[in-house]
């Protein structure tokens, strides 16, 4: 039987499932002609939402073919040959679906399969967990793909409820979580997590990690037209010992950085570097009197791929960079950072404007070198700008500061000049200023079985070192938190009569969280804050959010509950 999961083209705002009807309809007319006939139906996916979810639909018209109760993913071409064709084959009482590509890992075939690949990914995943059904398939898709190269690359996944000791072994603490294995050794996967994204990726990662340039020119036209960090290793030939530890060291880095290496005499001379040289520079337009024009380390030194990777990391930042949403996540995560906002623009006719307002930063920047600094354009980065309270400054130039923790500081806004930068940073370095904290109003009675936090109590109910503390971080347009609320009552009224346990909730949408080690990535996000272990909170992992589990997790990690667990 084929089965169209759409949304009803009668009412529906989906133009492609309204394309295809026509095309359905003669398809069901066909498969109907059919001896034996095969039924054809249609879902609106969006009235039968359980049905929608029990086979996956996250787009419309989702086509499946069911055998005997199973369903077959149909990705071909919409038309009526191809859907019929594949219909009729799958329809042959001697067809069976193919083997998966997808190799399954356990204890005791990990290290064999993974030691012995070039290059592998693996997902680790939970069968209950939604993103992983999610993956699933589109994952399945990608190690069909790339099982057809030459040579084929192997994608695989390990069940880590099951194979416990090897999630622990690589630090798997969320699902899914891939890891790219080189020859054994694991390197965080941030890629795509869709069959073409997740296949392009993989392939880009197979190939070396440091592109060879031969040409001066390459060099050059780094330097005046370039956007990033320029990294060169500068060597002999393929056979130097120092080529082969500096692709090493690349490779864990490649996800982050692009490597270039040469063995040109030309591209040496110009670089002033002899074999054996790592050479780290910036763009001639992040380049300042303030800064070496190069960074240089002889490679012949290095023992290993660690000062490699050092020298990168304390390097690949100018002074003063351009903070982007592309690259703020890792090159700016390390705290106090300094942000200048204003119209940022390094294109042609705006460079001199954005170059004036940089050179100011720099006159403040190189007289503390112990924080980063960063300008940021402003319209990138309106929402941020929104909780500093800066969107209605009215000034062209604002300025903040991110600090540990999740604490942030905005300039009083005045005329932006350098003097006005440093008494801001000094007044910082100082301890003078306030933080911004992004919040509700205190609620005026918090008497309930659950206690609402808002971004200005956060710090002293949920870090209150006399309590453990079991936080809900949910969003109100949330439906999984909508469906946790009753739930979570029951939950805070069996343990209302706790002296040293709160249960609590904050809307995360409208709150800051106020600390780092509580990170929300997803709604509901659940934390058990013991009170001795504040910066070290557990987050609950399981798919059962009911009153059964929730407890049992409480209980777990509670530090002192004053009835046995006999009586709850």
């Amino acid at each position: 039987m084929a089965m169209e999961l759409g949304a009803d083209p009668e009412q529906s705002e989906c133009g492609h499932c309204k394309q295809f009807a026509s095309e359905y309809e003669k398809i069901a007319k066909t498969l109907k002609e059919n001896d034996p006939p095969i039924p054809v139906a249609k879902i609106d996916a969006t009235a039968a939402t359980s049905l929608s979810s029990r086979f996956d639909v996250s787009g419309y018209p989702t086509i499946k073919i069911l055998k005997k109760g199973q369903a077959v993913d149909y990705d071909g071409s919409r038309t009526e040959d191809a859907i019929v064709a594949k219909v009729k084959e799958v329809s042959d009482p001697s067809w069976t679906p193919p083997p998966e590509a997808t190799l399954v890992l356990t204890q005791d075939n990990f290290d064999k399969v993974v030691n012995d690949a070039d290059i592998i990914l693996v997902e680790f995943y939970a069968p209950w967990c939604g993103h992983c059904k999610r993956l699933a398939p589109e994952y399945e898709k990608a190690a069909q793909e790339l099982s057809k190269r030459t040579p084929p690359i192997p994608l695989a996944k390990v069940d880590a409820t099951t194979e416990t000791e090897l999630a622990k072994k690589f630090d798997v603490t969320g699902y899914p979580t891939l890891k790219i294995f080189r020859k054994g050794k694991p390197y965080d996967y941030s890629g795509p997590r869709e069959k073409y994204g997740i296949v392009d990726y993989v392939i880009e990662q197979a190939g070396p990690p440091s592109k060879q340039i031969q040409a001066t020119k390459q060099v050059q036209e780094f330097l005046r037209d370039g956007d990033d960090v320029i990294i060169i290793g500068v060597f002999s030939g393929e056979n130097d010992k120092t080529y082969q530890l500096y692709q090493e060291a690349a490779n864990g880095l490649r996800e982050d950085y692009k490597f270039h290496h040469t063995f040109s005499n030309e591209i040496a001379k110009l670089l002033k570097a002899s074999p054996g040289k790592l050479i780290v520079m910036q763009p001639e337009k992040f380049q300042s009197k303030y800064e070496p024009k190069m960074h240089v380390l002889n490679l012949k030194d290095s023992a290993d791929g660690s000062e490699i990777k050092e020298h990168v990391l304390k390097h690949a930042l100018p002074l003063v960079g351009h903070r982007k949403l592309s690259n703020d996540a890792k090159r700016y995560s390390k705290r106090p950072l300094v942000v200048v906002y204003y119209s940022v623009d390094f294109s042609f006719d705006y460079r001199v404007a954005t170059q004036y307002w940089r050179s100011k930063v720099l006159e403040v920047a190189k007289d503390f070198p112990e924080y980063v600094f960063a300008v940021s354009d402003e319209e990138d980065y309106s929402s941020e700008i929104k909780d500093l309270g800066l969107l209605e400054s009215g000034e062209d130039v604002n300025a903040a500061i991110l600090d540990e923790g999740g604490k942030k500081y905005a300039m009083e806004p005045e005329e932006f000049d350098s003097d006005v930068l440093r008494e801001f940073v000094l007044a910082f370095k100082k301890g003078k200023l306030k933080p911004i904290v992004k919040s509700q109003p205190v609620p005026k009675s918090n008497k309930g079985p659950v206690k609402v936090i808002v971004g200005k109590t956060f710090d002293t109910i949920v870090m209150d070192p006399k309590n453990d503390v079991l936080i809900e971080f949910y969003a109100p347009w949330c439906g999984h938190c909508k469906k946790l609320e009753p739930v979570y009552n029951e939950l805070g009224k069996k343990y209302k009569n706790e002296k040293n346990l709160i249960i609590a909730k904050m809307d995360a949408t409208a709150n800051d969280v106020t600390n780092d080690h509580y990170k929300v990535e997803g709604f509901p996000t659940i934390y058990f804050a013991p009170k001795d272990k504040k910066n070290n909170p557990i987050k609950f992992e399981g798919r059962d959010r009911d009153l059964e589990h929730l407890s049992k997790f409480i209980e777990e990690h509670a530090t002192k509950l004053s009835r046995t667990k006999e009586e709850l």
